[in-house]
C-alpha cells in the first residue's frame, strides 16, 4: 500500500514557476514507478510526465516537454515536478500516481495502469 500526498499547487501568473511534490508513505515507494497527470474542467485527465523507479528514465507529454522537469528523490519517497513557463492552458487539477508495471517505457502514459493516487492540488495559472 501506498498513499500519496501532493502539495505545491496555486494560483501563479503567466510565466511564472512552481514546484509540486508528491510525498509518499511506505518503505517500498523506491520500487514504483510514478507519474503526473492533471485534469482540467470538463476535460478527461491526461498524462503530464513520469519517471521510472531508479530516475533514470523520464518522459513528458509533448505539451511540457522542455518546461516541465519530473524528478525524485528515493531517499525522501518524494517526487517532483518543476514547472516553469506556464501557461493558462496549465490549469488544471494535478493528480501524483505509482505504478509498478513491468512495461513502464511503453505504458507510463496509460492512467489506468497506475495503481495508487493522490487526491490532487490545484494549480491556476492567470494570464
Amino acid at each position: 500500500q501506498v498513499e500519496l500526498v501532493e502539495s505545491g499547487g496555486g494560483l501563479v501568473q503567466a510565466g511564472d514557476s512552481l514546484r509540486l511534490s508528491c510525498a509518499a508513505s511506505g518503505r517500498t515507494f523506491s520500487s514504483y514507478h510514478m507519474g503526473w497527470f492533471r485534469q482540467a474542467p470538463g476535460k478527461e485527465r491526461e498524462f503530464v510526465a513520469a519517471i521510472s523507479w531508479s530516475g533514470g528514465n523520464t518522459y513528458y507529454a509533448d505539451s511540457v516537454t522542455s518546461r516541465f522537469i519530473i524528478s525524485r528523490d528515493n531517499a525522501k519517497n518524494t517526487v517532483y515536478l518543476q514547472m516553469n513557463s506556464l501557461k493558462p492552458e496549465d490549469t488544471a487539477i494535478y493528480y501524483c500516481a505509482a505504478q509498478k508495471g513491468a512495461y513502464f517505457s511503453g505504458n507510463y502514459y496509460v492512467a489506468s495502469l497506475y495503481y495508487y493516487w493522490g487526491q490532487g492540488t490545484q494549480v491556476t495559472v492567470s494570464s
